[in-house]
């Protein structure tokens, strides 16, 4: 038995999407990308979206398309991914990471406030959040912080499609859904909830940075419309404006990505089924959950757990089959951002963090049985 900490699921119903795009007329700038962008955009409950070809393209073109430069700095969470904090570095920007909460593993936003009060007001340009395992930044009261600096806001919500958060006028508050992000990115490698092999997605409700991202996703080029700055030739003609890059993701999996899409809230329900689960048999342990609060509605792309001896329970259970993983390396004690902002930093509780948690199998084709098998090898090292 192997059991991987996550995975795809593809059914004869995404094979048949593909294989019908392989017999139309496009492979990829075809009319699978805009019935993509605009299903995605009304599941999470965004103006517009923008689909892309990765995850970290989506970042690096919101970075682009806020304008950061050389004299950009902006804040992060240690514990996520490498991209989210790069596509600051890709346009020359600075980046300086703030402690997570050690409850809900995001961003602390008193630890950011405190960072930009010893500052003078402009040091600063924007805040990059992190839904980090599914769970739902509260961006109402980030959007109040940022305005408060005149920041900016990304959320990187990779880990949160179908998550939520309850604002202080009790409305359930999508992850993406633009209400206090200027711009939310989402990827679809094939561990997270929609899989599309490679692909990324980019929302908001602002109308001049949707207009802007379609621009910078095609090279920069402007190929109708009203905004060429010289006369058109032709039918042909397209302008090149600014540098822009190759950033287009294929009809093929586009197609995948649609059929995925079906069948979001049935993984989203599966997926929260196995962490109560985990929740109520490691409750009693020595195995330290991190359960959300009630007005919030977990993701779960990862389930993740903190022990003492984690090495030890990693490798034991890889003996197993049970190939669990950690998320993530506190980004601050890597070598680059070491040599870049981040030598001398103290961020306690990413540290400690990172020192006990692992990630255990999370996916909604994870077995009764498999899971099962999970727990009783957890349980078996936690005694």
């Amino acid at each position: 038995m192997k059991i991987p900490y996550g995975k795809q699921h593809i059914t004869e119903a995404d094979i048949h999407a593909v294989t019908e795009v392989l017999k139309a007329d496009f492979l990829t700038t075809g009319p699978k990308v805009k019935e993509f962008e605009e299903k995605f955009a009304s599941y999470i409950g965004s103006k517009y979206a923008v689909a892309v070809a990765n995850g970290t393209a989506a970042l690096h073109l919101c970075a682009m398309a806020l304008e950061v430069d050389s004299n950009s700095k902006v804040i992060t969470t240690p514990i996520t991914f490498a991209a989210s904090a790069n596509c600051v570095r890709y346009c020359g920007g600075s980046v300086e990471f703030c402690d997570i909460d050690p409850e809900t593993l995001v961003l602390d936003i008193e630890k950011v406030r405190q960072k930009l009060e010893s500052a003078p007001k402009g040091t600063y340009s924007g805040i990059i959040p992190v839904d980090f395992t599914g769970y739902p930044v509260n961006l109402e009261a980030f959007r109040a912080l940022a305005d408060e600096y005149g920041l900016w806001i990304i959320e990187d919500a990779c880990h949160s499609p179908g998550g939520w958060f309850t604002d202080s006028a009790g409305t359930q508050q999508n992850c993406g859904n633009g209400a206090y992000a200027d711009l939310a990115i989402f990827s679809f490698h094939p561990v997270k909830h929609i899989a599309c092999g490679e692909g990324g997605m980019i929302t908001t409700n602002d109308p001049i940075l949707y207009k802007k991202l379609l621009q910078l996703r095609t090279h920069g080029m402007i190929y109708q419309g009203d905004d060429r700055l010289i006369e058109n030739h032709g039918r042909w003609y397209m302008e090149l404006q600014e540098l822009g890059y190759n950033y287009r993701i294929p009809d093929i999996l586009c197609a995948l990505g649609i059929s995925q899409l079906s069948r979001a809230d049935e993984g989203l329900v599966r997926r929260r089924a196995i962490a109560a689960k985990y929740d109520a048999v490691f409750a009693s342990s020595a195995v330290h959950t991190h359960v959300p609060k009630s007005d919030t509605g977990h993701a779960y792309h990862l389930y993740v757990v903190e022990v003492n001896n984690r090495k030890e329970l990693y490798d034991k259970l890889r003996e197993e089959g049970i190939y669990a993983q950690i998320h993530y390396i506190p980004l601050h004690k890597m070598p680059y951002y070491q040599q870049h902002g981040g030598q001398g930093i103290s961020l306690p509780y990413a540290e400690q963090y990172y020192s006990r948690c692992i990630s255990l199998p999370m996916y909604p084709s994870l077995t009764d049985e498999e899971q099962n098998f999970v727990i009783e090898k957890v349980l078996a090292f936690a005694k």
